[in-house]
């Protein structure tokens, strides 16, 4: 844990990134390897500016190697790493090597193309690897190293940590990657979530797929996976993040392109939202009671529709009516989202779905 917290205007605490806690218990086994001694705290500088200091939770000091464990405090953001012990085990490498990343166990391998790094690399990000190394040639300067090293990083129980990621369905492998561009967590920022989004966009480009689904949940990927047979690391779980999605395939193109979703989110999505998150876009009434309008309904169920409780219970009341509602909602989701493609070369088609799984909508 840090010594010194940071906190937002709203008062919710930052955190440091899986990428910081590396780059601190690298800097503190080192040290110790040079001079026989840990430093508790241990200070690093992060590419901001900031100096956060973090307390040691493991250490061990061998002949030939000194590994130092840090336990990630990711502040009020859900983080799935939060709590996890980062190790590093740092040893002398041979003359003239530099700095060698190793995976230790609960570290990924990256094993599919389109990443930031290439097949068969530690899943050790290249911010963190520009911390750690510039870490270690201070450290060697300051205490008469060679700066030549191998560092192993590890986290404690990451395999199983890494299944509730996206890492396997990225081909990273057999745990956790290291991250961090700026080595602070901002609370709520999902940025992790949105850089995992690109990256997946990334993997199926390498892969050569003229086809990839935005889908909500798992309920709507299954359904995508059984109307088109796309495999796997072709389905992006894109959560509420509909405009990281198109944003990114904006300058990223995939020929083609399935948004599948709830009604109640893909409505968002018609109304012109791009962040589909309860608590930061809601189901507009007046929208689906105007496109129940548009559709035929009379005054009576047009003012139900705006008064219903939520978008599926709105669908609900324009079925008995044979009223397309669905239908409706997927072909103006599927324009706001060709909108924010603008010219991009990708085809769009939009499938909505109820919580059951049933398809209730398509454009």
């Amino acid at each position: 844990m840090s010594t010194r917290r940071t906190e937002e205007p709203g008062g919710l605490r930052y955190g440091w990134t899986t990428g910081a806690c590396a780059t601190a218990a690298t800097t503190a086994a080192y040290t110790a390897l040079l001079t026989g001694s840990f430093p508790d705290p241990v200070e690093i500088l992060l590419p901001k500016g900031q100096r956060p200091a973090f307390a040691l939770a493991r250490e061990e000091l061998g002949a030939d190697a000194a590994m130092a464990g840090i336990v990630k405090d990711a502040g009020d953001d859900p983080d799935v790493t939060h709590g996890a012990v980062i190790r590093s085990t740092v040893r002398h490498g041979a003359p003239g090597t530099g700095v060698v990343f190793r995976a230790g166990p609960g570290v990924g391998t990256v094993t599919k193309p389109g990443l930031p790094l290439p097949v068969g690399e530690p899943a050790i990000n290249p911010v963190p690897r520009q911390m750690i190394s510039q870490h270690v040639a201070e450290v060697a300067a300051r205490h008469g190293g060679t700066g030549d090293v191998v560092v192993e990083i590890s986290v404690d129980n990451g395999e199983e940590l890494a299944r509730r990621t996206w890492n396997p369905r990225l081909g990273i492998l057999g745990g956790l990657s290291i991250l961090g561009t700026t080595g602070v967590v901002v609370p709520y920022s999902c940025s992790a979530w949105i850089d995992s989004i690109r990256r997946g966009i990334d993997v199926a480009r390498a892969a050569g797929y003229q086809h990839v689904a935005g889908c909500t949940g798992s309920t709507s990927e299954r359904v995508a996976t059984e109307l088109y047979g796309l495999p796997e690391d072709a389905l992006l779980d894109m959560g509420d993040f509909a405009g990281a999605v198109l944003k990114y395939l904006r300058r990223h193109p995939v020929p083609r392109l399935t948004i599948a979703g709830g009604v109640g989110k893909l409505s968002k999505l018609a109304d012109g939202h791009l962040d589909l998150h309860s608590g930061r876009s809601q189901v507009n009434h007046d929208l689906l009671a105007d496109l129940t309008r548009e559709a035929g309904g009379d005054p009576e169920l047009v003012e139900q529709v705006r008064a219903a409780n939520t978008a599926l219970g709105a669908l609900h009341l324009c079925q008995p009516a044979g009223l397309p509602l669905g239908d409706l909602i997927a072909s103006r989701a599927r324009d706001v989202a060709t909108e924010v493609l603008r010219e991009a070369p990708v085809e769009v088609d939009v499938v909505v779905i109820d919580r059951a799984g049933t398809i209730v909508g398509r454009a």
